[in-house]
């Protein structure tokens, strides 16, 4: 029997057919989060001045010599001149693609980008610029994402996601995926005051000094850099040149970092970790006090930390608190005292008075003087902003909110009046 002759148009639909059933098998379509990349190329090439740079989407603050540095998150660096805080004078904008956290040495910063630790050179203000880079030294990060739909598959050979469009996305099923952490933005310093500047740039001595939500600290000639999970140890004797030290695991949800002279204190989800650094490159676990699952800040004063838990985070929990733990034997912290809040975020310390940063509820200032009974004694409250963290900087609280940054005169208790606000651009 001769065999028969089958039309070429009906093989290309057989064709045609087969093909998309086996692609039909191992692809799906769906709506969701698609990754919109930025090449590693030139997320190291991204790194420059920029003037008349509005601020946006506001994020951590930090001080020093009389220059504010507020992080415009994952995009750069705002700088502000502050000799005259009723007056503060914007100077430049940092182009610094990923940038979450900052710290300052001297006149070295060193921040976060994407996967790298940058090192930049601030002494003229007018002239900041790339003074070293260790590259993929930070774990890959993707930002946030609208949470109605889910995120695509995520390529880290096309380099850093720096943002999410939602579209109709094609995809393999079954695709490997990695479970890439997400930044933590005003969530998620430490260091000593040095005040003692001049405007005309930032100074080759000291430290800055930061609020509650830091994640990097340093100590002397050694940085500390918390990711997730991890505690990063960097000797930056050379401080253009940091070299990675040790990695340490104080647990999983680590998000934030109080230094004070010998000690270091760790929020975590769940609880407080309390490290000895007298050896600097050598921290050693002293002691874990822990709490409900929330997230949480914390700041030490003298023998008392200060804890804030809130929900409303991916951190999980049900706990809007203040909490007050004797660390004098950092080998036996005790709880003091705790008190119901809104939803606390960030908190600082000037003598006897305690600000909190009571989310949607505002800034409220206690005379803390008595720890058993703080929320007896609200001095202050200014409840229409939706507050961040502050820094209070001796008689000058500077506060950061969803909306800006605000400064207050706090030098008599008795009349604490605002003086200056950079609010940002609606």
């Amino acid at each position: 029997m001769k065999a028969k002759i089958i039309p070429i148009v009906v093989l290309i639909a057989m064709g045609f057919f087969l093909f998309n059933s086996c692609e039909d098998s191992t692809y799906r379509i769906y709506t969701g989060n698609s990754p919109v990349y930025m090449s590693y190329d030139n997320l190291r090439k991204a790194v420059k001045v920029e003037q008349n740079a509005e601020l946006e989407n506001p994020g951590k603050i930090y001080f020093k010599d009389n220059y504010i540095f507020i992080v415009e998150e994952l995009k750069g660096i705002h700088v502000y001149d502050n000799s005259n805080p009723a007056s503060p004078v914007r100077k430049a904008f940092v182009n610094l693609p990923g940038v979450v956290d900052i710290s300052i040495s001297g006149y070295i910063m060193y921040a976060d980008s994407f996967v790298d630790l940058v090192v930049l050179d601030v002494q003229d203000i007018n002239n900041i610029h790339e003074a070293g880079r260790i590259k993929d030294i930070l774990p890959y990060t993707v930002p946030p994402a609208d949470n109605d739909y889910p995120l695509a598959f995520v390529d880290e050979d096309k380099g850093v996601v720096i943002d999410w469009e939602v579209e109709k996305i094609k995809e393999k099923v079954n695709q490997d995926r990695n479970p890439y952490p997400i930044f933590w933005l005003k969530a998620d310093f430490a260091a000593m005051s040095n005040s003692s500047g001049n405007s005309s740039g930032v100074s080759g001595g000291g430290v800055g000094v930061g609020g509650s939500m830091a994640r990097f600290g340093i100590k002397g000639n050694v940085l500390y850099v918390l990711d997730q999970n991890t505690l990063k140890v960097f000797d930056i004797t050379n401080k253009t040149s940091p070299v990675k030290h040790n990695d340490l695991y104080p647990g999983w949800g680590v998000e934030t970092m109080y230094l004070t002279e010998n000690t270091m204190f760790l929020g975590t989800t769940t609880g407080m970790v309390i490290f000895d650094i007298s050896i600097p490159l050598s921290p050693q676990t002293r002691k874990f006090f822990s709490h409900a699952r929330s997230c949480d800040p914390v700041i030490v004063d003298d023998t008392l930390a200060y804890i804030t838990l809130r929900t409303g985070t991916t951190c999980g929990g049900s706990t809007n608190t203040l909490s007050v733990v004797n660390v004098k034997n950092i080998n036996s912290p005790s709880l003091v005292a705790t008190y119901s809040m809104t939803n606390p975020h960030g908190l600082g310390k000037d003598g006897d008075l305690l600000f909190i940063c009571d989310g949607n509820a505002g800034l409220k200032i206690y005379d803390a003087s008595d720890p058993k009974t703080i929320t007896n004694h609200l001095v202050y409250t200014y409840p229409n902003i939706n507050t961040y963290d502050v820094i209070p900087l001796g008689n000058v609280l500077v506060l950061i909110g969803d909306d800006g940054l605000y400064q207050y005169d706090y030098s008599n208790v008795l009349s604490i009046r605002l003086i200056s606000s950079i609010l940002t651009e609606d």
